[in-house]
């Protein structure tokens, strides 16, 4: 089975398609809010996805990590405005540092091609 390896750096890359499944790197995004950090995460986990041959129905599981749990309902919010209603994925929220002291939330994104 083959490889393919999407925004590919010198760290890691933006995503990985091995087989029928894509699996995202950890999705972050800018602004000041909660809200505005998960829309512009999730606009780039739309963009990996387009970019895998996939979408957000095809959504297996999405990991989130809070940096402090109080965000949970803004989060969800966000979430929930995003999220297909009709796929929803299994899911998982945990607080956790992140990788920078701006940084509120986080996606980890595994995804089916067909």
């Amino acid at each position: 089975m083959s490889i393919k390896r999407i925004d590919v750096g010198a760290r890691m890359s933006g995503a990985v398609v091995h087989g029928n499944t894509v699996y995202l790197a950890g999705q972050v995004g800018e602004g000041e809010s909660v809200t505005e950090q998960c829309k512009s995460a999730l606009a780039e986990v739309d963009r990996l996805l387009a970019a895998a041959g996939s979408n957000k129905s095809k959504i297996l599981q999405t990991l989130i990590y809070l940096s402090d749990m109080s965000y949970f309902a803004e989060m969800n919010a966000a979430w929930e405005a995003w999220v297909d209603p009709a796929n929803t994925p299994a899911r998982a929220t945990s607080e956790a540092k992140l990788a920078a002291p701006k940084y509120k939330v986080e996606f980890t994104v595994t995804a089916a091609l067909d």
